[in-house]
């Protein structure tokens, strides 16, 4: 699998990084990111929502476990900071939602083990000034 790293400086670069990555996805995908707090993933994810579609304020579903968007595709936005267990998991539907539209999920290490095997998997990592975000992206070609 080829990994790719792409260095974000701001939170639009970020945004514009998640809109490349979803223009080349076809609609059932599960995009999984890794990385602590503070490391870009509502920005990310915002971006990559907007690029198919979606107007409506993207925020992190931190409570809610997962939000809905509908745009090209319908998209599942899981946060799974909370999730410690299968039952956690199996409680959201989870698996109910894969193959029916696009999953992108935040803490996704929360989860790992019920990743499926073809998961575009996204690490981001903090660089060297405060708004440097370093990614790592495996499972789709930019």
């Amino acid at each position: 699998m080829i990994m790719i790293k792409q260095i974000t400086v701001s939170p639009e670069e970020t945004e514009k990084l998640g809109a490349r990555i979803a223009e080349k996805l076809k609609g059932t995908e599960v995009v999984a990111m890794f990385g602590g707090l503070g490391m870009g993933k509502t920005a990310f994810t915002r971006g990559f929502a907007s690029a198919l579609g979606v107007n409506d304020g993207v925020s992190s579903p931190t409570f809610a476990i997962v939000n809905s968007y509908s745009g090209k595709f319908n998209i599942y936005h899981f946060d799974m900071y909370r999730i410690n267990s299968w039952e956690d998991l199996e409680s959201t539907g989870f698996f109910d939602y894969l193959e029916n539209g696009i999953i992108i999920i935040e803490w996704s290490e929360n989860i790992e083990g019920a990743l499926p095997d073809n998961a575009i998997r996204i690490n981001i990592s903090k660089g060297t000034s405060d708004n440097e975000r370093i990614f790592e992206i495996e499972g789709v070609d930019l």
